[in-house]
């Protein structure tokens, strides 16, 4: 048999068999040429994994992501016990129920743990380390749609009225009215900030910048923030204390937290103020492609996602147009 005979025959019994079986069937069919592919083949699951984050960081991934990543498949890899070439979809589906089940983990969690492994081994099969992604036949979690939660109006009102001092005060208008997230308002200076215009130039995911824009009363509130402060920090928001350190993601998180817990308000977090912006915008008749744009969104599918029409809205339209 002819090497572009056998060929056929293996692509023809891809959909039917694994990556061992069809390893052993390409043995069979004589298609080894050298001992060369047999090496290749014993190439361990750190050298596997540091190529494919290599490809990652060429592609663009932040070194955040690539930590998530290799947190996620080092644990699967050292838990199956198996080198990634000869890892078949049941070990996988195994690993992925028993995570669930140990961790108590939702379906969103063990979703994301299936597209990491997707993208690693759909790596491995477009590198031909291997012939097809064990990963394929593992269908994407259902998750059940929930409207998550925005502040009220009255909720913004209440956390700005109890805040004693400018830079939280700044810091929530800013969050409310710019819809920008918390890690790309640690790393604004302000020399991002045209207070003329009334807009910034943040960094985004994936290191892409944007222009983002706020309004009248957080230019107010952030300028007198802003002449109130004494330090050479060039950073736009800083501690408290007399060093005045770039404030970090976990200091915005724990300061909003704790506003929250002082006026009675559960979940005070950062990423509810982008939330509310995408949903305020939604209601107020925003065009999604513009929302997208102002929120730095790749696909339009997310920014869907964020906002959330109000039923009282849905009401009132059934009313207009078919009521």
């Amino acid at each position: 048999m002819q090497k572009v005979e056998a060929d056929k025959v293996v692509r023809e019994m891809i959909p039917y068999l694994n990556n061992q079986q069809l390893a052993k069937l390409k043995g069979v069919l004589g298609i080894f040429i050298s001992v060369d592919d047999v090496e290749d083949s014993l190439e361990d699951n750190d050298l596997l994994l540091e190529k494919y984050f290599a490809a990652k960081r060429t592609e663009g991934c932040s070194e955040k992501s690539i930590k998530y990543y290799k947190a996620t498949l080092t644990k699967a890899l050292a838990l199956i016990g198996k080198n990634a070439r000869e890892i078949v979809t049941d070990e996988l589906r195994d690993y992925l129920t028993n995570y669930q089940v140990i961790h108590e983990s939702s379906k969103v969690t063990i979703d994301n743990i299936r597209r990491i492994m997707s993208s690693f081994f759909n790596w491995l099969e477009d590198e031909d380390y291997i012939l097809k992604s064990p990963v394929r036949r593992i269908h994407k979690v259902k998750v059940s749609t929930t409207v998550k939660e925005t502040y009220s109006d009255e909720e913004l009102e209440k956390l700005r009225d109890n805040c004693a001092q400018l830079r939280d005060l700044a810091m929530i208008d800013f969050l409310a009215s710019t819809g920008i997230r918390v890690g790309e308002l640690v790393l604004l200076n302000r020399d991002d900030i045209n207070f003329q215009e009334r807009e910034c130039i943040v960094f985004g995911k994936g290191s892409k910048e944007r222009i983002a824009y706020f309004d009248a009363r957080a230019k107010l509130h952030l300028q007198k923030y802003l002449n109130s402060r004494n330090d050479n920090e060039p950073a736009l928001f800083v501690s408290l204390y007399k060093k005045y350190t770039r404030l970090t993601i976990g200091g915005v998180e724990s300061r909003l937290k704790s506003l929250g817990r002082k006026v009675g308000i559960a979940k005070v977090y950062p990423h509810k103020f982008r939330r509310t912006l995408a949903t305020t915008a939604i209601d107020k008749g925003m065009p999604i492609e513009q929302l997208q744009q102002l929120l730095g969104h790749k696909r339009i599918d997310t920014t869907l996602h964020y906002a959330m029409v109000k039923q009282q809205n849905v009401k009132i339209a059934h009313r207009k147009y078919i009521g």
